[in-house]
């Protein structure tokens, strides 16, 4: 994507703003602004702003990359934000954040339960071949164990409507033996495009946060179609995943050369992005890159949040006696 030309700064003196401090947004103002860098026009703005609620002592010129425009959906992620770390707190320590604290972020309600385990998976994480041992130290990079623990973690925010469905997922599946019907009538892809036409809009053309929002996308078709078979699946669904992968592999047929992102829908999406965490643990990404790839991933499960009648509307369906049959042999 080529740069953007425009020398226009993206907020303007006096503009609400939202303002990211570590992992929180909070409510600012803009009090001025002036260029990274007079002779260098491409480099950006910076904006000098104050807290709502802070003394002005607390005042900081700060990049354009933690401001955020005073939206609808900005507020509700500060917001939920605000409650996963509360969440957080509470788990940890038993206790709140500091009413100091709580009042000068945007939105303070407590965080809701989290959405119910996986239970009967196949399998928990990408399995090495056989004959061959790899240790939990091994693992895309990571040299020590105490590295490993030292990773900075992703939260992902989950609205409560999709901790719902998550849990509806599970026991149709291990409980009631239904499928999702595959392939979905809204895949992952649709669901996909439709996010990034709607939040591109508000990112402006060859900026970073246009390229980001472009690499988180294409960061999830990758990370879905090499864990749905490894992962994602509870055990009554891979057989429907063999028969799917087999039409995708052949070189015939309506789904040939598809990929598994064009067949499955929003209902095993909804598991990566609760596997997200564990999957981003092992790699080598610094804490801004997890920040900010925490963000992304908070707003777009905001958005398929209100909308899941769209997304996530299809029945589930009893595959028959023969396939229950198939998996209880393992054929």
């Amino acid at each position: 994507m080529a740069p953007s030309t425009s020398s226009q700064p993206m907020y303007q003196k006096d503009e609400r703003v939202l303002c990211f401090h570590h992992e929180l947004l909070y409510e600012a103002k803009v009090l001025d602004h002036k260029m990274k860098d007079p002779n260098d026009k491409k480099d950006g703005y910076s904006y000098r702003v104050h807290y709502k609620g802070w003394k002005n002592t607390w005042d900081d010129w700060v990049p354009q990359e933690r401001l955020r425009k005073f939206t609808d959906e900005n507020k509700e992620l500060a917001s939920n934000l605000k409650k996963d770390m509360d969440a957080q707190r509470r788990a940890t320590t038993g206790k709140p954040l500091p009413a100091s604290t709580k009042k000068r972020v945007y939105g303070s309600d407590a965080a809701g339960s989290s959405a119910r385990g996986s239970e009967d998976r196949s399998s928990v994480a990408p399995q090495p071949p056989k004959g061959t041992k790899r240790g939990r130290t091994e693992i895309e990079g990571i040299d020590k164990e105490e590295d490993f623990v030292r990773r900075p973690a992703v939260r992902i925010v989950i609205p409560e409507s999709l901790k719902t469905i998550l849990v509806d997922d599970w026991e149709k599946v291990t409980k009631d033996s239904k499928l999702a019907p595959v392939p979905s009538q809204t895949p992952i892809s649709q669901f996909l495009h439709d996010y990034q036409s709607y939040e591109g809009q508000y990112r402006r053309p060859g900026s970073a946060d246009a390229d980001i929002l472009e690499e988180v996308i294409a960061g999830i078709k990758e990370y879905f179609n090499k864990s749905l078979g490894r992962i994602l699946l509870y055990r009554f669904e891979r057989q429907q995943f063999y028969e799917v992968h087999k039409q995708i592999e052949s070189g015939h047929g309506e789904h040939a050369g598809k990929s598994l992102c064009d067949m499955y829908g929003c209902e095993h999406l909804l598991r990566l992005f609760v596997s997200m965490p564990d999957l981003i643990a092992h790699t080598n990404m610094d804490q801004q890159s997890v920040s900010r790839l925490r963000e992304e991933l908070s707003k777009m499960t905001q958005f398929l949040g209100k909308r899941v009648d769209k997304y996530i509307s299809n029945p589930y369906e009893h595959p028959g006696q023969d396939y229950s049959d198939g998996v209880k042999t393992g054929a």
